[in-house]
């Protein structure tokens, strides 16, 4: 096959002519950019670079060069000062070799690149999507938390500029999280329209930020009226003919044909290269590059490229050093460096993900196509992989470069990348770079894995993940009184022991049973308006996160709603928070390092006075502040806020919920959480306890089937309460913590912890706390037969209230001793 490039035609002139489009602007544009048809039904044709080392083998020096001057123009505009502050960002897959040249061309600035591979452990720092991409998503990790804290400059690179919709994405993310007040965008093309650029001056003015753009060139390509179909149809026409896997289609020919060389029988031949990288130095800029690893990398690379010089077989004339995806800067190096120590045509190119037609014509900027399987297990599972003008090339040896989470079985196998190589160059070369795995030794790479039923808690395995320890095996319980003498003395904290878990009474058990009938409907009611308020204003696919343990049936709920209403099946965990020592960072770490903040929400099933908001929001700070992971939204979502201390919520009315009638046997047999200095260390879960004796008495499933039964019969009123809520003013008032502060000083408590308002809290009271008197409302009805009974059983009084914003109120003993006397001067009874 002749070169693809230069063949005395300009290689996007076979897709001009059969689709109308052209390529207008400055005269060296097509010397840059060429033209295909891509197989993506969002975009008919593909620019493809002659010098971005991607789809055409270039010199590794052209490619290297031409980032390295857009890196100089960056420098010369922002100068030293501001050029000292710069963070330089690259686009995954087809910019990442690009950026860190451009990083190299300013000198000094730290270089990371966006990413489409997860890495177990490593939080993120941001995503953004790329709309018109045949993979959109794009996650940043660095290994630096800081990285993108500063406030100078970014600098955000990419191969071509066409709307700029990547770009604002990118900025609209990186702005909420870490505001500047200067970005540069450099591409090596600038195609966008003229709309395109006046809609990014205006997001500029917006953010109030300035915007430069620099481009190695600028045009514009002009689409007539239905290139899109037209172009699917080409695609569809050729692919139909048989343009396979390994092609060389010829699209002179009265019908086009491939042609799929043989690959030999079994496992292909080639030789290793040991490289010998340097320890712990990055294989690239996925979890940020630093002007110190590009000083180590310098100082090696000549001592590198002489092993693969000297693994080439003698008399090779034409050399092809080949990246993989997103792996190119280091192998881009690797064969610049190779150009300068041998005799041989050392040309650099990539593969990639991206699917594209392959078409013999020296009009036709992709030649052939080489096929084979993804060899690095990627997160979004098995697909094609491609490198483009590779067969023909006539290279005499192709050395092919991967990390080492890409040295796998499927590389090596018959029908994998190197068996395509073998067939088309007598000799193919491995050189693998160790992929670089970020370590903190001040903790634990890795966080365990979610606790998950039955072998903790009662629940289904996919029905919640807990991000706890199972501390089972400790004895963490003490009676009531001592505990409440300790926690109000001062001598322990509520969350270092646990309360007495008891099998509830048959009497108790038939109240808990009468009350779910009778509120059933509500409950589902008010699970459908919570659950359908977060997929529409937090959203789409957000990831549950319920506060242990009184938000966990309530977070179930949420998910089977969103699967009865959406069919979507939403990620569930638990995690623990306690009062005055913030939720559990490790969680929070757990949760970053595998999905995206921004899609947690918080759960819970009331709220009292708002306590445990105001915590969570603070706890967020802090955990923010301190481990430079953001995105994490504090506002919880419950069943109830009485309290008027959320924006989510599904009801505010101070209702029954039958889940606060029982403790752990409503709750898949799960204590409360534990933090406790002993048990727990600075990078571990949170404890609970999995109470297996109490199985005869559970009913946590039946519970959630009870709700969940009565769905179909709430599913329109839901829909009507949603829509009137959307038009509500649901800013929090905070009457509940008002009216708290109010009861405290009327009681003589002075102490707000110690009132506890709301059915919920109120139940809670009884069954875990020394109770000192109830407040009812007046006319509370049936909501309040399990509070009195339980207030009967201990001896305490229920005293009714005329103006009462809950349904009724809980008052914990305010000096409780083990000799304390209660409200009628006689002992407390427990």
């Amino acid at each position: 096959m002749k070169n693809a490039v230069n063949d005395g035609v300009w290689t996007g002139s076979w897709v001009a002519e059969r689709l109308g489009v052209e390529l207008v602007g400055d005269d060296g544009l097509p010397a840059l950019l060429g033209l295909a048809l891509r197989r993506n039904p969002k975009r008919a044709h593909l620019l493809v670079s002659n010098v971005l080392g991607k789809h055409v083998p270039q010199s590794p020096t052209v490619v290297y060069d031409h980032g390295h001057r857009l890196g100089r123009r960056v420098l010369a505009l922002l100068g030293e000062a501001e050029a000292g502050a710069a963070v330089v960002l690259g686009y995954a897959e087809t910019a990442t070799g690009l950026g860190h040249a451009v990083a190299d061309g300013l000198g000094t600035a730290p270089y990371l690149h966006s990413t489409r591979r997860p890495v177990a452990g490593v939080a993120r720092a941001g995503g953004f999507e790329e709309s018109h991409s045949h993979a959109t998503s794009h996650l940043l990790l660095p290994e630096d938390p800081g990285l993108l804290a500063g406030d100078g400059p970014l600098v955000l690179v990419d191969d071509e500029f066409s709307t700029g919709n990547t770009v604002l994405n990118t900025v609209r993310d990186l702005h909420e999280r870490y505001p500047r007040r200067r970005y540069v965008v450099v591409a090596l093309v600038d195609m966008r329209s003229a709309e395109d650029a006046e809609r990014m001056e205006r997001f500029a003015d917006e953010i109030g930020a300035r915007v430069d753009l620099v481009a190695a060139a600028s045009g514009a390509v002009r689409l007539p009226e239905g290139v899109l179909e037209k172009g699917q149809q080409l695609v569809g026409r050729y692919e139909s003919a048989g343009c396979g896997s390994d092609v060389v289609a010829r699209a002179h020919a009265a019908e086009p044909h491939s042609v799929s060389p043989r690959a030999p029988e079994g496992a292909p031949q080639f030789s290793r290269v040991d490289l010998d990288w340097p320890h712990r130095l990055p294989d690239g800029g996925r979890h940020g590059f630093t002007p110190a690893h590009r000083t180590r990398l310098e100082a090696a690379l000549p001592a590198m490229a002489a092993r693969m010089r000297d693994a080439l077989p003698p008399g090779a004339r034409r050399v092809l050093v080949l990246g993989f995806e997103e792996l190119m800067y280091a192998p881009l190096r690797l064969a610049r460096e190779l150009e300068q120590v041998t005799d041989a045509e050392v040309r650099f190119s990539t593969t990639t993900r991206s699917p594209v037609l392959a078409l013999d014509d020296p009009g036709y900027a992709i030649r052939t196509r080489l096929s084979f399987p993804a060899h690095d297990a990627p997160a979004d599972g098995p697909g094609e992989r491609y490198a483009y003008n590779v067969a023909g090339g006539g290279f005499d040896a192709v050395v092919a470069v991967v990390d080492s989470v890409a040295d796998t079985p499927a590389l090596h196998a018959s029908d994998g990348l190197l068996a395509r190589l073998a067939a088309h160059t007598p000799h193919v070369l491995l050189a693998v770079v160790p992929s670089y795995v970020p370590h903190a030794p001040e903790r634990p790479a890795m966080l365990p894995e979610p606790l998950r039923g039955p072998a903790f808690s009662s629940y289904a395995p996919d029905e919640v993940g807990w991000l706890l320890q199972d501390l089972s095996d400790v004895t963490l319980e003490a009676p009531t009184e001592e505990r409440e003498e300790a926690i109000q003395s001062g001598g322990a904290h509520y969350a270092e022991s646990l309360p007495v878990e008891y099998r509830p009474s048959e009497q108790y058990q038939e109240l808990f049973h009468t009350a779910l009938d009778a509120s059933g409907g509500r409950i589902a009611q008010a699970v459908g308006v919570v659950t359908e308020t977060v997929l529409a204003e937090r959203s789409p696919r957000p990831v549950l996160v319920s506060l242990a343990r009184a938000g966990t049936p309530v977070g179930i709920l949420m998910r089977r709603w969103a699967r009865f209403r959406h069919g979507l099946d939403l990620p569930h965990y638990a995690v623990s928070i306690v009062r005055g020592r913030g939720i559990d960072a490790g969680a929070l770490r757990w949760l970053a390092a595998h999905h995206d903040p921004r899609d947690v929400v918080f759960v819970d099933g009331w709220t009292g006075k708002g306590a445990i908001t105001r915590e969570l929001a603070q706890a967020v700070e802090e955990f923010e502040e301190k481990e430079g992971i953001t995105g994490f939204d504090p506002e919880i979502a419950v069943l109830a806020d009485p309290g008027s201390c959320v924006r989510t919520y599904g009801t505010r009315e101070d209702f029954l919920i039958p889940s606060a009638c029982l403790n752990s046997t409503v709750s898949g047999l799960i204590s409360r959480t534990v933090l406790r200095a002993d048990l727990v260390g600075p990078d571990d879960f949170h404890g609970a306890k999995f109470y297996r004796e109490l199985a005869g008495a559970d009913v946590s499933v039946a519970f959630l089937d009870a709700v969940c039964a009565r769905f179909p019969e709430v599913a329109d009123s839901v829909d009507t309460a949603v829509k009137e809520l959307m038009g509500e003013d649901r800013t929090p008032t905070w009457a509940g913590w008002r009216a708290v502060e109010r009861i405290s000083e009327e009681y003589g408590i002075h102490d707000v912890n110690l009132v506890k308002p709301g059915v919920g809290e109120t139940t809670r009271v009884l069954l875990r706390r020394v109770p000192w008197k109830i407040l009812a409302r007046k006319g509370a009805g049936a909501d309040l037969d399990h509070v009195r009974l339980l207030a009967e059983q201990r001896g305490v009084p229920v005293v009714e209230v005329g103006e009462l914003p809950y349904t009724c109120v809980g008052l914990i003993h305010p000096r409780y001793t083990r000799g304390a006397t209660g409200a009628d001067g006689k002992a407390v009874n427990v």
